[in-house]
């Protein structure tokens, strides 16, 4: 039984980093489901699609400005979109930063009593004109072809949602941000070839389109950048990943911050599962539901696997010895090499390597950490910006 356990659980962690991107690999490779893109070169101006740029703000103004400098400047035609700041009950001055920007067509909307991102992106596309609304984080940087690479894809009618390219910039050259960079290319391959396959299982905030008609408002603790995505597949349409469409960040730098950034996701996403539970049994879409539960049910869930592997194969390596000591030894070594990486790291040091390790374990504690506060029945509706 103990043997059938450490197997099991073995099994699991290999499927969920590299068995599953292997079958959706090949799945993109042999049968893919393109995107009829229609490129924008030749259009008139009015032709273009109208679009709404939303950007939900709590307390930003070392980014806005930016921000909206970067929006302004994207190669689209100026009168097909508009740009809307929604200030979360914003004290830093952000209002008036955003207020300066009237003159170019940017406007504000303010909620004077804080009631998170959710409830802000849900206010502020009540009221836009957009057949497409975007999504962008407060400090979020475009590249200038970006708004277009995203609105192609609309062309395409069963398309609904459009993802774009998150890239992180370390500039720092913090471990965190080493582990931060290396697993945001890991998703974003995994995405490329989800879209090959049909629609893609999640996406990053910060660069996201919609068409207007398929926005539907959200409770004020559901993580719009899951919960949207699929409520336009439940409406029968795809969510796509459009690599040409980026968006770079700078990292977090400080582990504590991004593992209570990664705690506040993962406690998110779990609520976003639990609400868009018949997803996971959609009969009518058997391909999503085993997407959905390989990229993020059973990827929320790897610290379970991991657990159970450490416990039977200590069991194991104590009663029989030989190869199961070994491995035993070798989660330990690699455990180990977390630890050590992270205490380099607090001395200031580079970790080299090691940081793969640690920021493994990171994302696992902070998934750990997240289903017990799930259990307990404790959601999240306010966000706290990023420090990257």
């Amino acid at each position: 039984m103990v043997e059938w356990l450490f197997w099991g659980s073995i099994g699991m962690i290999i499927y969920i980093y590299m068995g599953y991107p292997l079958c959706v690999w090949l799945l993109a490779y042999t049968y893919p489901k393109r995107i009829e893109r229609v490129e924008m070169d030749g259009y008139r101006g009015e032709d273009y699609p109208m679009v709404s740029i939303l950007i939900a703000a709590h307390n930003e103004a070392d980014h806005i400005a930016a921000t909206l400098e970067n929006k302004l400047q994207l190669i689209y035609p100026r009168e097909r979109f508009e740009v809307l700041v929604i200030s979360d009950g914003s004290t830093d001055g952000t209002d008036e930063i955003v207020t300066g920007f009237a003159t170019c067509g940017v406007k504000l909307l303010r909620q004077s009593v804080r009631g998170g991102k959710t409830a802000a992106l849900n206010a502020g596309a009540a009221v836009v004109k957009g057949q497409i609304l975007v999504f962008s984080d407060a400090n979020s940087l475009y590249e200038p072809h970006a708004l277009t690479c995203l609105v192609e894809n609309f062309s395409d009618p069963t398309v609904g949602y459009v993802t774009g390219k998150m890239i992180y910039v370390n500039a720092d050259n913090s471990p965190v941000g080493d582990g931060c960079s290396a697993y945001m290319k890991y998703e974003n391959f995994l995405r490329e070839k989800e879209s090959a396959v049909g629609s893609v299982v999640g996406v990053d905030g910060g660069i996201d389109a919609v068409k207007k008609i398929l926005f539907k408002p959200m409770h004020p603790d559901q993580l719009p950048d899951f919960v949207l995505p699929l409520k336009v597949i439940q409406q029968g349409f795809r969510v796509v990943f459009e690599s040409r469409a980026i968006l770079r960040e700078k990292t977090l730098k400080d582990v504590g911050d991004e593992y209570r950034m990664r705690v506040r996701v993962s406690l998110r996403a779990l609520w976003a599962l639990y609400d868009m539970a018949p997803l996971l049994v959609n009969l009518k879409n058997l391909r999503f539901a085993w997407q959905l539960w390989s990229h993020k049910v059973l990827r929320y869930l790897c610290f379970m696997f991991l657990a159970m592997a450490w416990i039977s194969s200590a069991g194991l390596g104590l009663s029989r010895g030989g190869g199961y000591a070994l491995l035993f030894i070798l989660q330990n070594l690699a455990y180990l090499g977390a630890g050590i990486a992270h205490w380099i790291t607090q001395n200031g040091k580079d970790p080299g390597k090691l940081y793969i390790f640690y920021y493994f374990v990171l994302l696992n504690l902070a998934a750990g950490h997240a289903f017990i506060k799930f259990l307990m029945g404790k959601k999240l509706v306010l966000w706290t910006p990023r420090k990257g």
